[in-house]
């Protein structure tokens, strides 16, 4: 007797789903997202283009904040590290993380996170501006801080805003430094702005002392 065929299992809606956004997600992290067709997305997924059309019935706009929600969510994750050991290897960890994902994404990491695409809508920039704000959060409870002033909340953000910048630009140069020397460039500069920050807000300065205390 001729062997069975194996049989074929219809994917549920959210498996189909899933895998439409992976494709896409694929795609996106190569290619900016005003070069990518909805076509391209079927043929990645192993799809025809109205099943596509069908779970994003909004097109490729839909689906690329589909895509970009799914992006956000992994990239809080990079920051949700297990509150054990001083603060700063933590963000080591936390930035390991991140920076594994800049490089999984490589050229579409502008695309997937910066914005400037033709795409780009009210509705992308607060899903980006939301990753900041949770990287923001997580880093402050890390820090302790329950109730951050102004001015180191403005450190920590703005410190964020330079961990994308320096991403980019390490594309740009080829990955250059390598990748563990980048991340404790980071975390010493992350230091430097606390530092500079104390001397001329309270809060900040007692902060900076315990981070010197708890890695002495």
């Amino acid at each position: 007797m001729a062997p069975s065929a194996p049989a074929y299992r219809r994917l549920s809606v959210e498996e189909r789903r899933t895998q439409l956004l992976d494709a896409a997600l694929s795609l996106f992290a190569h290619r900016a997202p005003e070069d990518v067709s909805l076509d391209d997305v079927a043929e990645a997924a192993g799809v025809s283009r109205p099943l596509v059309y069908r779970y994003f019935p909004g097109g490729k706009q839909q689906l690329y904040e589909a895509a970009l929600r799914s992006a956000a969510e992994e990239l809080r994750h990079c920051f949700d590290e297990p509150r054990e050991g001083p603060p700063l290897p933590r963000l080591a960890r936390a930035l390991d993380r991140y920076l594994a994902f800049v490089v999984e994404h490589d050229a579409g990491f502008s695309a997937l996170l910066q914005g400037g695409s033709v795409v780009e809508t009210s509705r992308t920039t607060a899903i980006v501006d939301g990753v900041r704000r949770s990287a923001a959060e997580h880093i402050l409870s890390h820090l302790q801080v329950a109730e951050p002033g102004p001015r180191l909340r403005m450190t920590v953000r703005t410190w964020i805003t330079a961990v994308e910048a320096a991403s980019l630009i390490w594309l740009d140069e080829d990955k250059q430094p390598p990748v563990e020397e980048l991340r404790d460039w980071l975390v010493e500069q992350f230091l430097a702005m606390l530092t500079v920050t104390a001397r001329r807000d309270p809060q900040t300065e007692a902060l900076v002392a315990g981070l010197a205390g708890a890695d002495g």
